[in-house]
């Protein structure tokens, strides 16, 4: 049985401290963050978090984010803090950045997918804190099944976890949808591994010039060291196409792939900032940030619609933009029209 907890009015300590008694017994919870659900265990514990990947269906080799409430808790997980890590804790702690940094012994490899390498962010929601304060560092991926699109409401979580796991808390929509920015301070210089919450313009007026690793580009590598970097992430169960380009062209090109698909018997969707005719059609609002907010709910609810094709608009990768198409792009399988 799944007990769900709602406290979209706000934060319960009643109910905060049920939900921490479900992580300390090794139990699997999940909770809202600023960016998407997360599946939330007991870091520490090795047979908690094996309990993640089994629900998921997640690859071993897939390390997990290590969530804390205070900085000083980073001192339990890495052996190392670079300078470089505390300047954009001071930046940027609590909110969207992950930091990968050397483990301690402490943290068990299953959590780190068999790394040497912790990975670890500050979530600045306040049932996220409130969980984590009233329990242990938890580590969390996004709540949802293994390859599916991740989770911004607590009905998503629902649709994927009911009955496999012991505690939801339904704390509303998420503000940014789409997962943390993440960032390796292991190597000699930081290196993006996967865009996010945080933009990049924004982390590099902090510390300087970011190398973006090839995965970030749609590069296959052997070793992931991030979530997001080796594996089929996003997808729907419909095919989803991204139409990329001028402007102009965009909007020329996605009607004529809707009667294209249509033609063939294809009950179709299309995911836009712009309206078009289509068999479904969810508006992704207008700006970088709306697009965000919106895109993971638009893959799903077009699921649910039932189409069998996604035409999704490509936007500038600029801001969230860059982790917006990201994420579209691994949605497509890197099926991309430029035009």
């Amino acid at each position: 049985m799944t007990v769900v907890i709602n406290m979209r009015d706000g934060l319960d300590e009643r109910k905060i401290k049920l939900a921490a008694r479900f992580i300390l017994n090794g139990k699997l919870v999940a909770f809202p963050t600023e960016t998407v659900y997360g599946l939330g265990a007991d870091a520490l514990n090795t047979n908690a978090v094996r309990r993640i990947f089994e629900a998921k269906g997640r690859p071993a080799d897939n390390p997990l984010i290590i969530h804390i409430a205070r900085f000083e808790d980073l001192k339990r997980l890495t052996s190392h803090i670079p300078p470089e890590a505390k300047l954009l804790a001071e930046q940027f702690w609590p909110g969207p950045l992950t930091m990968i940094l050397p483990k301690r012994e402490e943290v068990p490899y299953v959590t780190t997918g068999g790394l040497d390498t912790v990975a670890v962010r500050m979530p600045s929601h306040p049932i996220a804190r409130a969980l984590i304060e009233e329990s242990t560092p938890i580590a969390a991926p996004s709540a949802n099944i293994s390859g599916r699109p991740s989770p911004t409401l607590a009905e998503h979580v629902i649709d994927d976890f009911y009955g496999k796991i012991e505690c939801i808390i339904d704390g509303g929509e998420t503000q940014v949808g789409v997962e943390s920015t993440v960032i390796d301070l292991t190597s000699e210089k930081p290196v993006l591994l996967r865009p996010g919450g945080l933009p990049l313009e924004e982390l590099e007026k902090g510390i300087g010039e970011i190398q973006i690793h090839p995965a970030v580009r749609g590069k296959l590598i052997d070793v992931a060291k991030s979530p997001g970097m080796k594996y089929r992430h996003y997808s729907p169960k419909a095919r989803v196409i991204v139409v990329e380009g001028r402007k102009e062209n965009v909007r020329k090109r996605i009607p004529e792939l809707v009667e294209e698909y249509r033609s063939k018997g294809f009950r179709v969707g299309v995911m836009a900032t712009e309206v078009y005719e289509a068999d479904e059609f969810f508006n992704l609002g207008k700006t970088e940030d709306e697009v965000a907010r919106n895109l993971f709910r638009a893959l799903r609810e077009l699921d649910k619609r039932g189409v069998e094709i996604i035409i999704a608009e490509g936007i500038e990768e600029r801001g969230l933009g860059f982790a917006v198409m990201n994420r579209l792009r691994k949605a497509a399988g890197y099926r991309i029209v430029w035009v």
